[in-house]
């Protein structure tokens, strides 16, 4: 047994916060009857399913991909610095946004960011109201990657040794753990592409000082399938219906 908003989310019906809501809304059956009971316990072989109101309420949902600039956080504000979210205002909208979404300051509620980009970095932020995209990109068994173009410098002179760079791509540890096996190539002499399938805090520059590499500039270029592309710095448009990550 286990708990309706838990086996919701495992079916890939909503979220878990978004699963409360619609059971306290009494939006949710199991085997055809409604229950709104928060905490209630369902069997996996128990079926589960949501009145239109609820796919209705999820399909308004927007996801938004914006290039972040430095100097601005993810999250909420913190330090004196603004977060991402106080770009998406219509004026900042990419003209070359290809989505008929018309812009609502409704969609600026519960829209969260789905993984971190550091205050000092550029590049794809994911900001969503759908909880399937944020349990997609940040859940615990995510399998999405995430590549980043990053110039450095090294600061031992001369060039970066084979060996070294054979570590970046699978055998460092980090927070005493084994990191998880990168892609990492030169782009050119001195930028490198990082493909990642983990985030952890400040995890390049980290891996990067491990092996003598001073990081100078780092921009997240795609996330999954979806590529941060011609979208101009501190500009936003909207997941498109056919994009998926």
């Amino acid at each position: 047994m286990l708990r309706l908003s838990k086996r919701m989310s495992e079916l890939g019906l909503c979220s878990r916060r978004e699963a409360d809501e619609w059971i306290a809304k009494g939006w949710v059956r199991v085997d055809g009857k409604v229950v709104s009971e928060l905490g209630t316990k369902v069997h996996p072989s128990q079926r589960v399913t949501v009145e239109r109101q609820a796919a209705a309420e999820q399909s308004k949902r927007v996801t938004i991909l914006i290039n972040k600039p430095v100097g601005f956080v993810s999250g909420q504000a913190e330090d004196g610095y603004k977060p991402a979210v106080a770009l998406i205002k219509p004026e900042n909208r990419w003209e070359e946004d290809r989505s008929t979404e018309r812009f609502h300051p409704t969609q600026l509620r519960s829209l969260v960011p789905a993984g971190r980009l550091d205050i000092d970095s550029v590049g794809l932020l994911v900001l969503t109201q759908d909880g399937r995209v944020a349990k997609k990109l940040i859940g615990e068994n995510t399998d999405v990657d995430k590549e980043y173009l990053v110039r450095v410098q090294y600061l031992k002179g001369g060039k970066l040794p084979e060996a070294d760079l054979r570590k970046l791509n699978h055998g460092l540890w980090m927070d005493g753990k084994p990191l998880l096996p990168a892609k990492v190539v030169w782009q050119n002499d001195d930028q490198l592409s990082f493909t990642l399938r983990e985030g952890k805090k400040r995890q390049i520059r980290r891996m990067c000082e491990m092996v003598g590499l001073k990081v100078i500039g780092l921009k997240r270029v795609r996330i999954g399938k979806v590529r941060l592309g011609n979208l101009p710095e501190g500009k936003w448009r909207y997941l498109l219906p056919d994009e998926h990550f």
